[in-house]
């Protein structure tokens, strides 16, 4: 015997309509919430791990889980430059950058709460190191001035961090002569000056960090075997990727776990909600069951005719919820990274990945919640369907 046809669900689910909204309705939020989630936490991700490049390095003090809490002395940073494996720019000097790293507090322009901010004083080569790093707005510092370049994320949420605008700190006052943009990346969120007079305004006698570039991305072992086999050095390198995925594993973790527990919270409503609604279905075609058995239909075929309209009514809200949650990609959201204690700003994003997987969780909820009511109606005698109508 032949299958019950594809239309048969589809029809039932229109000659609902009220409850099919109402139903699916309730799945798009649960889909939408657990969208969401996903697509903060791929956005967070993006944002810091896209801050590096595949074949730069960053080196700290060892034990240090972030650059502010690093110390570098310069007789260190003279040896770390001396490595062969570091690439060789302009004039055959090495690209390497001298960083350090400090937290500011600035005033938001959405009120007096104020919120932490990194300065990262750069060496001459830091800009050669960030190919994302563009000036979109004014020009470059000056190196050894008091001037500054703010990311975009900051100018846009900061108060007197415009193009001109004059920014005091360390006792010092900066003039900010450009705007620059980072593709997204962690950068957009930072305050860049040259190191120099950074140091010295925050009277620091060592550097936080230093950035190079690799040769060759496959010779990062042979460096950082050196860096630990020197004994005058108590540093550690790490890919940069590596090293700002690490800055984003605290924050990304806690994202998962709020999200995910307040998504599977809500399935169960979801769910629970679907199952009410499939079972309304078989109670009131009962005699349609009945029809279909006496007409040769097999208990399996009605089975899977029943879990067809679960998934399919489950499939409406899945792509309604995704259809909402695509939408959130243009707002951007600031927080505190927690390993740095500075303010990050990130967009919602969405992949392939996060829709597949959306999708599936959309499916899931359906199948659940649409497995007992199609077990009843398989299990229904033709007899017993056919008297109660």
């Amino acid at each position: 015997m032949k299958p019950i046809p594809l239309s048969y669900s589809l029809r039932n689910l229109w000659a609902r309509r009220l409850t099919t909204a109402l139903t699916a309705g309730g799945m798009a939020l649960v889909v939408f919430v657990f969208a969401a989630v996903l697509m903060l936490d791929q956005g967070l991700k993006e944002a810091l791990v896209d801050t590096g490049q595949p074949d730069n390095v960053v080196v700290i003090r060892k034990g240090s889980e972030t650059e502010v809490q690093s110390v570098i002395e310069r007789s260190q940073a003279a040896l770390v430059e001396s490595l062969p494996q570091i690439a060789r720019g302009a004039g055959g000097l090495p690209l390497v950058s001298r960083e350090t790293v400090v937290l500011i507090t600035l005033a938001k322009r959405d009120g007096d709460k104020p919120a932490n901010v990194i300065i990262r004083g750069v060496g001459p080569a830091g800009a050669a190191l960030r190919p994302q790093l563009r000036v979109v707005e004014g020009r470059m510092f000056r190196p050894g001035s008091s001037e500054i370049l703010v990311g975009s994320s900051i100018a846009q949420r900061f108060r007197g961090m415009g193009l001109g605008d004059a920014v005091r700190f360390g006792g010092r006052e900066w003039r900010v002569v450009g705007i620059f943009e980072a593709g997204r990346s962690g950068f957009d969120s930072e305050i860049w000056g040259d190191a120099d007079p950074l140091l010295q305004t925050f009277r620091r006698n060592a550097f936080s960090s230093l950035v190079f570039r690799l040769s060759d991305a496959a010779d990062f072992p042979a460096a950082r075997q050196t860096l630990d086999a020197d004994p005058r050095l108590t540093l550690e390198a790490k890919l940069e990727r590596t090293f700002y995925t690490d800055q984003s594993a605290m924050l990304s973790n806690f994202i998962n776990i709020l999200g995910l527990t307040l998504s599977v919270i809500f399935s169960v409503g979801a769910v629970i909600g679907g199952a009410i609604t499939m079972y309304a279905a078989v109670a009131s075609r009962t005699a349609e069951i009945g029809t279909l058995r006496a007409l040769g239909f097999r208990r399996s075929s009605v089975m899977v005719a029943f879990m067809v309209e679960s998934l399919l009514l489950s499939l409406l809200g899945g792509v309604a919820g995704l259809a909402a949650a695509s939408l959130m990609q243009a707002f951007t959201i600031s927080t505190m990274n927690w390993q740095s204690f500075s303010e990050l700003a990130f967009s919602f994003r969405l992949t392939p990945a996060i829709a597949v997987k959306t999708l599936l969780f959309a499916l899931g909820m359906g199948f659940v919640g649409g497995f007992m009511p199609a077990a009843r109606a398989a299990r229904m005698k033709i007899v017993d369907a056919l008297r109660a109508s």
